[in-house]
């Protein structure tokens, strides 16, 4: 199973972050109990709605920012597309 995810979130003000880690689930935690990002901490609460995985940090990074630089709607697509459970299950 891949160890390094690049993942979006959508914020409760309709906004999108994206972000990398080893563990989406934790992390999301993270940042709906206020550790996680800054950007998020006044956005509370935050949804995990796209996620892929990746089997090396450089690779998993490199989309981060990929994302970080899609339009609004663009986040919305993939959002939309995207079975989170099924991409962290491995199925």
């Amino acid at each position: 199973m891949s160890a390094h995810y690049a993942y979006l979130l959508a914020c409760a003000d309709g906004t999108y972050y994206a972000g990398y880690t080893t563990d989406p689930r934790r992390r999301v935690d993270e940042h709906n109990d206020g550790t996680g990002a800054k950007y998020t901490r006044g956005r509370t609460p935050v949804e995990l709605v796209h996620v892929e995985a990746f089997d090396s940090k450089s690779t998993a990074m490199s989309r981060e920012y990929e994302l970080k630089g899609l339009s609004h709607a663009e986040k919305a697509r993939l959002a939309a597309e995207t079975d989170v459970d099924r991409v962290l299950d491995g199925t």
